[in-house]
């Protein structure tokens, strides 16, 4: 994923992301979708920048709070909220992109953005495979990994994951540059290398969408069947939970990957179409990646305020910033403990 494939949309000539062989040109009217552009790109960033911001940083407070009592999962639930933030923080600057037209921040700045923007979406993916792996051998081979399964064997897989994410996102730092298109300066991913055009779709798309989905597909195809025959009075609820993840992941992501595979084709002469089909290939990259990026304010809810662990523990860190609004007694929350406790397995696939 690459931001560049909205922005190049803004610019005076659609020097687009992939167009290698001049296949978008000016023949193609491009104000309507420059206007669309800004005023939806902008609208819905700046939603996501304050609804991810708050939910993250919640998540991240909680955490570091009860530091001293953190299990891999809740490791790993930390990591996961960073990566949303490094991602989220990145979007004021592209705000200010599309909102004046051009990029102002220097060529330094358009590369490291560009290389913290994949670094926190690869990350948090990554973050995501890992839980999703972390549930099905927890479940699976309850027994045999216990032992394994120690802080320092997470913290070996949290550094690992972190220097996996850099080191797929090295190249957006390396060919990502300023870009004079005349009227304009454009911060754009310009590889020399056709070759590393197709090695960022090829990233973005396989470590981005297929293997994740693959990976929950398989696991949690054989986690259900377990937790159905688990004499648990929450198993449908988390059962439903992991189907949930599943669908909001491609119903989220799936559309933007699509979109730029398709748009990769259209560019390379691989489809033919007309000046409608270029139009609704930008338009439909613009409003998936738009919507794709909303995701990051999802994981807070699906992974962390689902647990009634997590849940417990925020909302006291709430009440302590917002006594007045915060009525919450005790006695609830044992309540909710009581009514939705049940085995160690379980609690562990809900948090």
């Amino acid at each position: 994923m690459n931001i560049s494939d909205v922005y190049a949309t803004t610019a005076a000539d659609y020097s687009g992301y992939y167009d290698s062989n001049d296949n978008y040109t000016d023949l193609c009217p491009e104000s309507d979708i420059r206007t669309f552009s800004r005023d939806f790109v902008v609208t819905i960033y700046i939603l996501v920048f304050i609804l991810g911001f708050l939910g993250n940083s919640l998540v991240v407070c909680v955490l570091v709070k009860h530091r001293n009592q953190t299990n891999m999962t809740d490791m790993c639930l930390l990591n996961l909220a960073i990566s949303d933030l490094i991602f989220i923080f990145t979007l004021p600057f592209y705000i200010h992109y599309t909102m004046v037209g051009k990029w102002t921040f220097g060529d330094f700045m358009c590369r490291f953005l560009s290389c913290s923007h994949q670094t926190g979406f690869f990350s948090s993916i990554f973050f995501m495979v890992v839980m999703t792996l972390d549930r099905y051998v927890v479940i699976m081979y309850a027994h045999k990994v216990a032992r394994y399964r120690t802080m320092k064997a997470c913290c070996t897989l949290i550094v690992f994951v972190w220097i996996l994410s850099f080191w797929v996102s090295l190249p957006a730092f390396f060919f990502s540059k300023l870009v004079d298109q005349g009227e304009t300066l454009d911060c754009l991913y310009s590889p020399e290398s056709e070759s590393w055009l197709h090695y960022d779709l090829f990233a973005t798309n396989v470590l981005g969408l297929v293997i994740p989905m693959l990976v929950m597909v398989v696991c949690y195809s054989r986690i259900i069947p377990t937790l159905v025959n688990m004499r648990t009075t929450k198993k449908h609820r988390v059962v439903r939970l992991i189907i949930s993840i599943m669908i909001i992941f491609f119903l989220f992501w799936g559309p933007y990957h699509i979109s730029r595979f398709l748009k990769f084709m259209y560019s390379n002469n691989l489809i033919e179409g007309n000046c409608s089909t270029e139009t609704n290939i930008k338009v439909s990259t613009i409003v998936s990646e738009s919507i794709a990026y909303t995701h990051c304010c999802l994981n807070p809810i699906i992974y962390a305020f689902v647990g009634q662990k997590f849940m417990r523990r925020a909302m006291q860190l709430l009440k302590k910033w917002a006594p007045g609004p915060m009525s919450f007694t005790e006695s609830s929350f044992r309540r909710s403990s009581v009514l939705s406790r049940s085995s160690d397995v379980t609690s562990t696939v809900i948090i």
